[in-house]
């Protein structure tokens, strides 16, 4: 049987797609971490397929190094818009919780960056700075690159992840392994679901902090609280409140374990993830904004 001729330009478009759908996860791994939420980066990353759809492409000589660009640069001017809008959302913001179980590192080669008290603590960069340190931190890029990338010198470059990395050093503790904090993860859950509030408050920091993100769509705590009586009690009254019929399960978010309260019908009420150093559980992460949870509305069976 005869096959229609494929034209020059269906073959350079389907060339195209593929170059492009290889690097997928990697661009969406890029402007999540710039960006914080699962629609932002798709956006983000839909830009960067139109901007590549409009591109002499045989005139592209490294097609990963062109969308890394596009999509980095698009991302700094979308990190100063999101900015911006913040500054009027109720309550704290937190990011939007990924699912990687299917991949821990979300495109990068390396699993930094996509924990989310390391992306709270990136909000506080600007949003070159903090391009600059997921491309070298997340993603291994050279400094040199990482300039091409920013339209910047190799000093500059190196200056400005330098800087990040103080920033986030000074900022938090050095965290428990994988293995601890799993194991810490699954002592609150125990906690939680029998109502524990001494093992819980053995859990704690001193200084340990809370924050919650209802994003004004439901009840949740408008402030950062501070200390171990007054997270305690916010713990012991949530639960005694909204989590007393709930169902509680461990779930991979964001590279690390995480708790999911779903209600009975399997409708997630909250994500709970934490930052732990050796001295037990400093930061407590409250992701109550259902827009933030879908990626978790489907569950398996309870612990």
């Amino acid at each position: 049987m005869q096959r229609d001729p494929v034209t020059p330009a269906a073959a350079s478009s389907t060339t195209g797609l593929a170059e492009f759908e290889a690097l997928r996860p990697r661009l969406f791994g890029i402007a999540y971490r710039m960006l914080g939420g699962v629609g932002a980066a798709e956006d983000v990353v839909q830009d960067a397929w139109l901007r590549w759809q409009g591109t002499d492409r045989e005139a592209v000589r490294n097609p990963a190094a062109f969308l890394t660009t596009v999509t980095t640069r698009l991302a700094v001017n979308a990190a100063t818009s999101a900015r911006a809008a913040r500054e009027t959302y109720v309550g704290p913001w937190l990011p939007e919780p990924v699912d990687t179980a299917a991949d821990p590192t979300l495109g990068a080669e390396r699993a930094e960056a996509v924990d989310l008290a390391v992306l709270v603590l990136l909000e506080k960069l600007g949003p070159t700075e903090r391009a600059a340190y997921v491309l070298r931190e997340a993603f291994d890029y050279p400094h040199r690159q990482v300039a091409e990338v920013l339209d910047t010198s190799e000093d500059n470059a190196r200056q400005l992840v330098s800087r990040a990395r103080r920033h986030l050093a000074s900022a938090r503790s050095a965290p428990v392994s994988p293995a601890d904090r799993r194991r810490l993860v699954e002592a609150f859950l125990r906690a939680a679901r029998d109502g524990d509030l001494t093992a819980l408050e053995q859990l704690l920091a001193e200084d340990v902090t809370a924050r919650s993100d209802g994003g004004g769509r439901v009840h949740a705590a408008r402030r950062v609280l501070h200390g171990v009586a007054r997270v305690s009690t916010f713990l012991d009254n949530v639960r005694r409140k909204y989590w007393h019929t709930a169902t509680y399960r461990l779930v991979e978010a964001n590279g690390g374990p995480a708790l999911l309260v779903t209600d009975l019908d399997g409708t997630p009420q909250a994500l709970v993830t934490l930052h732990a150093s050796t001295r037990g559980v400093e930061q407590l992460f409250f992701v109550v904004n259902p827009d933030k949870l879908r990626q978790f509305g489907s569950t398996g069976p309870a612990d």
